[in-house]
């Protein structure tokens, strides 16, 4: 119990540091912005003329989130690195593991918040029309997991440098190689000279495969220990980095 009291104060005390600063509005403006104008004018929602958010909202969300959750992300233990303060915070009676999971827990609740401010988007569909809801839902499922996959990638990042542009770089890269590993263009690419298991393999790493599979409405269980294994393994290095600090 101990543990998870640990975990919720470090929690609660990063997403009060989020709202503390203007950054935080100013990234849900943003995203907010962006989903609405890929949703009802690049994505064309109105000349679909069709009861889904599928193709005109969740098929941009990777891309959104390839920039903006590392933009979050990379400032979790870059900003307590610069300012020496992440010293204080490994010297607390608090484990390394704790001290990762409440970081992380307070900026995915933090993008869970942007998400679900999205709202009106789901009304409007409504509105216009019956949509099967539970694709939706299994929508929001999916582009919550795969925030929290591109932010367990930026807090190893964040870990493993002083200079937050830095850690943004090297998180958009890693997460852009996971987009395209199952990008259709590549698997075709592949296919041309792989052998098919080589394909099966690199695409099953990708998170746009396990993504896309939540578009059918269904939360099956190998995407969803897809990304929660990721997540795991990228705090777990996470964790080993910042050992690694606390021992030198």
């Amino acid at each position: 119990m101990n543990a998870w009291a640990n975990i919720r104060t470090i929690t609660k005390r990063e997403l009060g540091a989020y709202f503390s600063a203007p950054l935080a509005f100013i990234f849900i403006v943003i995203f907010l912005l962006l989903c609405g104008f890929f949703t009802f004018f690049v994505g064309g929602f109105f000349e679909l003329r069709q009861a889904s958010l599928v193709r005109p909202f969740f098929t941009w969300l990777p891309w959104f989130y390839l920039f903006l959750v590392p933009a979050v992300g990379m400032r979790l233990w870059a900003e307590e690195r610069r300012v020496g303060t992440i010293e204080l915070l490994l010297t607390m009676p608090i484990t390394t593991w704790q001290a990762v999971v409440g970081k992380f827990l307070a900026s995915w609740l933090f993008l869970l918040l942007a998400l679900l401010l999205t709202f009106p988007v789901v009304i409007t569909v409504n509105y216009l029309g019956k949509p099967d809801n539970g694709v939706i839902f299994c929508g929001y499922i999916a582009s919550w997991l795969l925030a929290g996959a591109y932010l367990a990638i930026s807090c190893v990042t964040s870990a493993m440098t002083r200079n937050q542009v830095v850690s943004f770089i090297i998180s958009v890269v890693v997460c852009l190689f996971l987009i395209l590993a199952g990008f259709p263009p590549v698997v075709r690419f592949l296919q041309g000279w792989a052998s098919p298991g080589l394909v099966d393999a690199i695409a099953s790493i990708s998170v746009i495969t396990h993504f896309d599979g939540f578009q059918k409405g269904v939360l099956d269980t190998r995407d969803l220990i897809f990304f929660l294994s990721l997540i795991i393994f990228a705090l777990f290095s996470t964790s080993v980095v910042l050992r690694g600090h606390r021992a030198g």
